[in-house]
């Protein structure tokens, strides 16, 4: 089974998450989130699929977070202003995400993955 893996190139914790699936031998499709951002269409079904609640899709450590004051903002936003907001930079979505076909990982917890990757290969 092939996953689909994206990340920002630059970012570190993507170049260690990268490095750990090419070791565990997965096979994976690589996706540049801000030269293919996600559309809200995706992040809403990678959303449902994941279970989490959508604030874990949001890399709010990343400066364009902070720069929009989105910790005060996001709990009054709908779930439809969310979405779309996140469809507008990929800087301001949580990577890396791994999506797989029952499954949808954020960020790199290794445990986590080992235990829906390890399952796959």
């Amino acid at each position: 089974m092939e996953v689909l893996f994206i990340e920002y190139p630059k970012c570190s914790t993507c170049k260690k998450a990268k490095k750990w699936l090419d070791e565990a031998g997965v096979t994976y499709t690589d996706r540049h989130i801000v030269e293919d951002r996600p559309t809200k269409e995706e992040l809403s079904a990678w959303q449902e699929k994941s279970g989490l609640p959508l604030k874990r899709f949001f890399n709010t450590s990343g400066n364009v977070y902070k720069n929009l004051g989105l910790k005060d903002k996001l709990p009054d936003m709908s779930r439809e202003e969310q979405l779309a907001l996140l469809a507008t930079d990929g800087m301001l979505v949580k990577r890396p995400l791994i999506v797989g076909e029952d499954f949808v990982l954020a960020g790199f917890r290794e445990g986590e993955w080992e235990e829906k990757l390890r399952k796959t290969v």
